[in-house]
């Protein structure tokens, strides 16, 4: 019989970026007695990954869990950013409910709305956790209001819309359920979760069902499986049957199988349905599979997700300095990693090409492009990129693009400008409101073509004062031609080191990425020129010695300081006849040919 399993509750953290939920899971995890009382715990403790920490952002779902009167509650820690949309996706079908939290002073943001549209259309009940409450600009009875609008803009029901409210302190563990209360701890958000969050509907005697959200990797059981189970039992030692793309599978045994306490995964011979659990040793098994009863095989619907948006080619290092930095080098190197990065990331997809050394791969936006070729430079991988372009449909004989809706937040004297960058790019202003105190809160829809190299101009014509933030709007007929980067390149026209007296003469001529000292090679690009033509120079050209110098003169010569390129910054710069070469130690940018006289003959516009 299928009852509720009241010994659990599964709830996902939802929120904007850096609104305080992987803080406020650290505050949860300790006051649940998790962790010793003398145990060194660093911040943010859900944020694993390097990556994550040096940026300040979820970038994967982890999920987690912590006790709370003999109640086992599974939390599921997700991204915030719609490039990510997929972990989201994923991660909220482990979750029965949902905390929506949101800053006391920013209120709701772009990507509060993309995550609590995708809970919203999965009919899952939401606490609401105003956060950051003793902020000095705090405002949270107009926050709470925005909340409400948000949510009858996004159409939720009378049942959705009556969610309870609770006030944290994420950073000193405190929650209320009145702003006037006396609370110090965070018991009332612990009580409203049990109150509120409903438990997993389950029948223990009914044929197994457990749908795989997540895949992990251990060097001692091989590959794991992460997933809720929805019914039935998994036990070591019985087979099981595999429900996948191919179709099914039986014979199916476990060479492991876990359930999480805190942030561990705990070894058991057998797992309950309700939980969130693992299983190892299971081959060839990907996201969206079923394991499912041998003799009454039920699978499940596969995770659904939004296709990708946007595609850049990976290719194969070929450049003069190939092989110096990086580990794996290969074409078959690269193409093992691309395709176990699709294993464990759904909403990314490798496709081949006309070149075996080069491969097609298609995400969610520019943000997850940097993500993973940044996770493949620190893992020892040499590779060139290309520049982002977008994926476009065809319907009824007509193309379609995707297009993206702009939140921008900016000083009152920078509108100007920002209006017309935007409106080069195809962008349509849709809302403009004075927030007063100088600031001015605008919204664009624009195709995501357009921004592809947008931010870093936004933020200069802003003097780093502005806010931007974008969510996916959906597909809109072809915008015509968008000029992308209007200024040429800089080019090496030979190989050497570069000169401080190479680097003095081209200071009218733009601005450089390179320092004296610096190898470069022919056709690898140096700097941005003033001009809108590509700028072949000699920049390792030496000064001339004769016997009228001073002693130490050379040693003095004024440089300008060279521009700082990462794989951000060089997404955003690049243009379609240029690559971006990734190594563990470097990040150049080149021209796609490197010889001056074919590249002379198929020379790019430099617009898309």
């Amino acid at each position: 019989m299928t009852k509720r399993k009241e010994n659990f509750r599964n709830i996902a953290i939802i929120a904007h970026v850096d609104h305080g939920k992987t803080t406020l899971l650290d505050g949860m995890l300790r006051q649940s007695g998790e962790f010793r009382e003398n145990q060194q715990l660093v911040d943010r403790v859900m944020d694993s990954m390097d990556l994550e920490r040096e940026r300040g952002i979820t970038i994967t779902a982890k999920n987690t869990s912590v006790r709370f009167q003999d109640v086992k509650i599974n939390i599921v820690d997700t991204p915030g950013h719609s490039d990510f949309g997929g972990e989201v996706e994923r991660s909220l079908n482990l979750a029965d409910g949902a905390l929506l939290l949101v800053d006391a002073s920013e209120g709701p943001l772009p990507q509060t709305r993309f995550v609590l549209k995708k809970t919203l259309e999965k009919k899952l009940p939401v606490v609401l956790v105003i956060n950051k409450i003793d902020r000095s600009d705090a405002r949270v009875d107009e926050v709470l209001n925005e909340v409400y609008d948000l949510f009858l803009d996004l159409d939720a029901d009378e049942e959705q819309i009556e969610f309870p409210i609770i006030y944290t302190i994420a950073k000193q563990g405190i929650a209320k359920q009145d702003l006037t209360d006396s609370s110090e701890s965070l018991l009332p958000l612990f009580e409203t979760i049990l109150k509120t969050i409903p438990a997993p509907v389950a029948n223990d005697n009914a044929p197994a069902q457990f749908l795989v959200t997540n895949l992990d990797y251990d060097p001692y059981v091989g590959q794991i499986a992460v997933g809720r189970l929805y019914n039935g039992v998994l036990e070591m030692n019985k087979t099981y049957a595999l429900y996948g793309k191919e179709g099914l599978t039986t014979g199916i045994k476990f060479s492991a199988c876990y359930h999480f306490e805190g942030l561990h995964r705990n070894q058991t011979d057998r797992v309950e349905c309700g939980d969130i659990i693992a299983v190892a040793g299971v081959k060839n098994i990907a996201i969206g599979d079923t394991i499912t009863s041998e003799d009454d095989p039920k699978p499940l619907p596969r995770i659904q997700i939004d296709e990708p948006t946007i595609s850049m080619i990976f290719y194969v290092n070929n450049s003069p300095f190939t092989g110096r930095y990086g580990k794996y080098l290969t074409t078959r190197h690269l193409q093992e990693r691309l395709n176990k990065e699709v294993l464990g990331n759904v909403s990314l997809q490798v496709k081949a090409t006309q070149r075996k050394d080069a491969f097609e791969v298609c995400g969610r936006g520019e943000l997850q492009m940097a993500i993973l070729i940044e996770t493949l430079r620190r893992e020892g991988y040499e590779l060139m990129v290309s520049k982002p372009r977008v994926i476009t449909r065809e319907e009824n004989g007509q193309i379609l693009e995707p297009v993206e809706r702009v939140f921008i937040d900016i000083p009152e004297e920078k509108v100007g400008v920002v209006t017309e960058k935007l409106s080069e790019r195809k962008g349509r202003m849709m809302h403009l409101e004075n927030l007063g105190h100088g600031r001015v809160d605008m919204e664009f829809v624009i195709p995501s073509r357009g921004l592809i190299g947008f931010r870093s101009q936004f933020m200069t014509d802003t003097n780093g004062a502005g806010i931007m933030n974008t969510l996916f709007e959906g597909y809109a007929p072809w915008f015509g031609s968008i000029p992308h980067r209007t200024n040429g390149a800089i080019l090496a026209d030979r190989p050497g080191r570069v000169t401080a007296y190479a680097c003095q003469g081209m200071a009218d001529r733009g601005e450089l990425f390179v320092e004296p000292g610096m190898e470069v090679y022919a056709g690898m690009i140096i700097g941005e020129r003033n001009r809108s033509e590509d700028l072949p120079v000699n920049i390792t050209r030496e000064k001339k010695l004769t016997n009228m110098r001073a002693s130490g003169s050379d040693n003095t010569i004024p440089l300008r300081p060279a521009r700082k390129m990462n794989i951000d910054r060089c997404l955003e710069f690049i243009a379609g006849d240029e690559l971006i070469e990734v190594t563990p130690q470097t990040v150049i940018l080149r021209k796609m040919e490197l010889d001056p006289v074919k590249r002379a003959k198929t020379r790019g516009t430099g617009t898309s």
